[in-house]
């Protein structure tokens, strides 16, 4: 009989007790939550009594990675470790140089497990742990990770898992943006139907709340802009009313804390990675705003057919009714519905020779003389992006939904709760954990290669 079937039958008396409670109990829900814990220590003996079996039985002793001598044995050393099942303990051999190198005890099963030397917990443990932290507050996560699991561990532990996670994260993607000028990246690999698709391209900011130094919550919160891009497959479905809709079959998603130029970097990888180059039709959508525009016209205006948000075009023509006849008249009302009609049907010509002749009336207040003519700038600007019919033919989108709501349930879901403020380095290690889930590459940051 085995040490660990030895164990479980001296626990006779609990095992006793055990089936006592399970007669008492009525429900499914309280015969398996009576049986969880037992089992689990059940599972932890066996896996013990495993681990301690697998470091017995070492054949080769290592050599020296110094002087290649041949290792000498310390004898059993024991550990314990912390893991889903919950703390499991065992013996396995160590070595150490008789020669005097300054190598440490080497232990050979450890490596074999992917274990570090003063690690107290395993990976899997602190991956649950981390996705629980990627969409809820630390402390929430704390204690939902209780709750599933049987296991306490800390908020303050949990911060310290997506703190290394978050910075392999930021590391990989630092090594890629700096290989990009020497080598573009393969594509990719993505379902033949979503390939055929339309790639829509999008980019807008949102304002998160920070600390305003390292360190310390004192002072007045600092908000910052953090620039969030969108690379998406939107295709369309037939729904149980019978009536085409549109969702998203593939999405990848960019954000940074930092400048125009950053976020450009990561949109230029992205779009390489998403299929840009084979991509049937490509779209950029935007609002307009001069620093995504100028991402659109550096990165992709050779490619992509650029299309300005519709409802932001609306939201102008409105400003400009507004100025001309007092928004609250219904006269007001009835020119913006005609206008935005008129957009929509690529008349936008009508409503810029309207506007702009209004705006030379010297009768006007200079105010709105002024705003008139920032609509028609801003229409003229965008003349060749407001092909709102023609755009439609296809099927491409004319709104920025899809960007407006990934800044939504990317940032301001996570990182704007209430009472929030962040560190630069702590939203930036959670952040990046949060794209990696979203972006299907989260469990990749704990996969650890067999050593050779």
């Amino acid at each position: 009989m085995s040490s660990t079937l030895i164990q479980i039958t001296e626990h006779t008396p609990q095992l006793q007790k055990l089936a006592d409670e399970f007669q008492k109990s009525i429900m499914l829900k309280d015969l398996v939550l009576t049986g969880y814990k037992p089992g689990l220590a059940i599972v932890a003996l066996i896996i013990g009594e495993s681990l301690t079996l697998r470091g017995q039985n070492l054949i080769d002793r290592p050599a020296c990675p110094e002087c290649g001598h041949t290792l000498e044995s310390k004898g059993l050393l024991p550990r314990s470790i912390t893991c889903l099942v919950g703390l499991i303990s065992w013996k396995r051999q160590a070595f150490r140089c008789s020669r005097g190198c300054k190598i440490g005890i080497i232990i050979p099963s450890d490596i074999e497990l992917g274990l570090a030397p003063n690690q107290r917990t395993s990976d899997e443990v602190k991956q649950l742990a981390c996705l629980l932290a990627v969409f809820i507050p630390y402390n929430i996560s704390m204690k939902l990770f209780e709750a599933l699991t049987c296991i306490t561990v800390s908020s303050t532990a949990i911060w310290q898992w997506v703190r290394s996670a978050g910075g392999e994260a930021i590391a990989k993607l630092e090594s890629e943006l700096k290989s990009l000028n020497e080598k573009l990246p393969d594509a990719d690999q993505i379902d033949s139907t979503a390939a055929q698709l339309p790639l829509t391209i999008g980019g807008d900011g949102v304002m998160v709340p920070f600390r305003p130094a390292p360190g310390t919550p004192e002072g007045k919160t600092v908000w910052k802009e953090v620039k969030v891009g969108i690379l998406a497959r939107p295709g369309k479905r037939i729904n149980k009313k019978g009536k085409e809709i549109s969702f998203i079959i593939r999405r990848r998603l960019v954000a940074v804390l930092g400048g125009i130029e950053d976020f450009k970097l990561r949109m230029q990888l992205a779009s390489v990675k998403a299929g840009i180059l084979e991509a049937p039709i490509v779209v950029w959508l935007s609002d307009g705003g001069h620093g995504y525009q100028g991402v659109f016209y550096k990165l992709f205006s050779g490619l992509a057919i650029g299309i300005l948000d519709y409802y932001h075009a609306a939201q102008n023509l409105w400003k400009g009714a507004e100025a001309l006849l007092d928004g609250r008249t219904q006269k007001a009302k009835s020119w913006f519905a005609q206008a935005r009609q008129d957009l929509r049907k690529e008349k936008s010509k009508k409503i810029i020779d309207e506007l702009k002749a209004e705006s030379l009336n010297e009768e006007l207040p200079k105010e709105v003389q002024k705003t008139l003519k920032n609509q028609v700038s801003y229409l003229e600007t965008h003349s060749e992006h407001i092909c709102y019919d023609h755009y439609k033919e296809p099927g491409l989108p004319i709104g920025s939904g899809i960007v407006e709501s990934a800044c939504k349930w990317l940032i301001q879901q996570r990182f704007k709760c209430v009472g929030m403020r962040w560190s630069i380095n702590g939203f930036n290690n959670l952040l990046h954990l949060r794209l990696a889930w979203l972006n299907g590459t989260f469990d990749e940051l704990y996969e650890k290669s067999p050593p050779k």
